[in-house]
């Protein structure tokens, strides 16, 4: 069998995220949106150039050092939640605060479930729940360890239009309380449109980068 070498997903990308900003990444399927938000979040390695996050370049750090700066500094919220079965929604909001050292992680998992009309569900297993109530519980374990970045690859995707909009006020809820920067990928231009900025990618590369609104 031949091989077709590797495939260059994202070309000549450069960009810069402001803190504190809410950055929506729009484009068609294949255009690289999630590959990118993957290489911000340290879950995909670079082939080249460097990603920078809070002053650190997180391209130059082995997997336990990449961890433990994710754990400390970045949630990430996935359209297919990613919730462990075996945990229920208190525990699975529980865990990164657990594998950081925090002897409060259970009550504070609690608040942030309650805070997200979950409180209560706190003993429910995933495959108990509808799937906005169990993205409700992916976006509280992203937001308890109050993260200064948070990445959300289509967290609506797997919604009905109602739920989504739930989801997405209490995204952009979490950047107004807590300051983190968001970024957003989306397929939803609507959705796009609520961030600071937008970006669209084509084919792995920027193709337009607006203005912040005013």
């Amino acid at each position: 069998m031949g091989n077709a070498g590797p495939v260059q997903i994202l070309k000549d990308v450069t960009l810069d995220v402001r803190e504190g900003e809410t950055l929506g990444l729009v484009g068609p399927s294949g255009s690289g949106k999630s590959s990118l938000l993957m290489l911000m979040g340290g879950l995909e390695t670079a082939t080249g150039g460097t990603v920078t996050a809070l002053g650190q370049d997180i391209t130059a750090m082995d997997e336990d050092a990449l961890a433990r700066f994710r754990r400390a500094n970045m949630g990430i919220v996935f359209q297919s939640f990613h919730l462990i079965p075996t945990m229920t929604a208190l525990e699975n909001v529980a865990t990164p605060l657990e594998l950081a050292g925090d002897v409060d992680a259970f009550e504070k998992a609690e608040a942030e479930l309650s805070g997200m009309g979950l409180g209560e569900r706190l003993d429910h297993y995933p495959a108990q729940l509808s799937g906005g109530e169990q993205q409700r519980v992916a976006l509280a374990r992203a937001a308890v360890t109050r993260p200064r970045i948070l990445l959300a690859d289509e967290p609506t995707g797997n919604l009905d239009g109602a739920t989504g909009e739930a989801i997405v006020r209490l995204l952009f809820d979490l950047h107004d309380r807590h300051g983190a920067t968001l970024v957003l990928v989306t397929h939803a231009l609507d959705l796009a449109a609520r961030c600071d900025r937008v970006i669209r990618l084509r084919d792995g590369m920027l193709e337009s980068l607006p203005e912040a609104a005013e």
